[in-house]
């Protein structure tokens, strides 16, 4: 892709209408684990899509942090998946979600130690390796810190891709929801960060839940992006990078198709408005 990007998460709830809509959307994503089965009538509409739209997967499976060893059999459905579709961007988590054999239904946070990196790197290079191409690794939401993490997320994710040849998803809500969870600064954390690794980014809607006197925010996918959001995007997308593709996530309490399409064009208002200031 040689300009800036907008795409949408792809869903069952809107894969027939994106079939009639693909000319307001330069890219679709697609969660890999959903389109395992090439049988299933959602694989079927997902190659009439692939033929006039590029695709990304995005996977949230591969539980690269956990002490498990990988499964050979998601790696060989998740490259099954990659050939067929040729997407231009794979990518998965900083997270774990299996232990002792047995999945769990979450992307669970990592203690950030020399040990889990470790781990982490030698599952990442083993992923790699089998797919035969670079992923990029998305931060995650955050609601609580470990006491053993002694290296910043941020670090942690520029020693990946030191050690790995990763390359980076930047969820701006992700860091926008995980520091004000966590606490920590949402710009030193992007300025920390190893921007040029950066290959994509993702917005989404956070929910708040009251805890014990206390807001906590919630990475729900089923709200639009809120304001102090679009203004970190904002800030990001003016400072460092005008040109990184941008995705729209939604994942439950699905409004309507044009919603959605109004929050890509969002994004590209405000990536206009900043190309405006910067050529006056």
């Amino acid at each position: 892709m040689t300009k800036k990007q907008y795409g949408l998460g792809l869903r069952s709830a809107y894969a027939e209408q994106l079939l009639n809509k693909h000319q307001q959307l330069d890219w679709l994503e697609i969660h890999a684990e959903n389109y395992f089965n090439p049988h299933s009538y959602d694989y079927h509409l997902l190659k009439q899509i692939a033929e006039h739209s590029p695709i990304s997967v995005h996977g949230v499976g591969l539980s690269l942090g956990s002490f498990d060893a990988l499964s050979k059999t998601h790696l060989e459905k998740l490259k099954a998946l990659i050939d067929d579709v040729n997407p231009f961007i794979v990518s998965e988590h900083l997270s774990w979600s299996s232990i002792n054999g047995r999945f769990y239904n979450d992307l669970l946070p990592l203690p950030y130690t020399e040990e889990c990196l470790q781990i982490f790197i030698g599952h990442l290079n083993q992923a790699q390796d089998f797919l035969g191409r670079q992923l990029l690794i998305e931060n995650p939401s955050a609601y609580l810190a470990y006491h053993e993490s002694h290296i910043h997320e941020p670090e942690f994710l520029n020693r990946l891709v030191e050690a790995t040849g990763c390359g980076l998803l930047l969820d701006i809500n992700n860091v926008y929801v995980s520091g004000h969870n966590l606490g920590w600064d949402n710009q030193e954390y992007i300025e920390t960060l190893n921007l040029a690794a950066v290959k994509e980014i993702h917005l989404a809607g956070y929910t708040e839940k009251q805890l014990d006197n206390k807001t906590v925010l919630i990475d729900s996918h089923n709200q639009k992006v809120s304001e102090p959001v679009w203004q970190l995007y904002r800030q990001f997308q003016q400072y460092y990078a005008n040109s990184i593709p941008t995705l729209i996530e939604w994942d439950s309490d699905f409004p309507s198709l044009e919603v959605l399409i109004e929050e890509v064009a969002q994004a590209k208002h405000i990536d206009l408005a900043i190309s405006e200031v910067s050529c006056a």
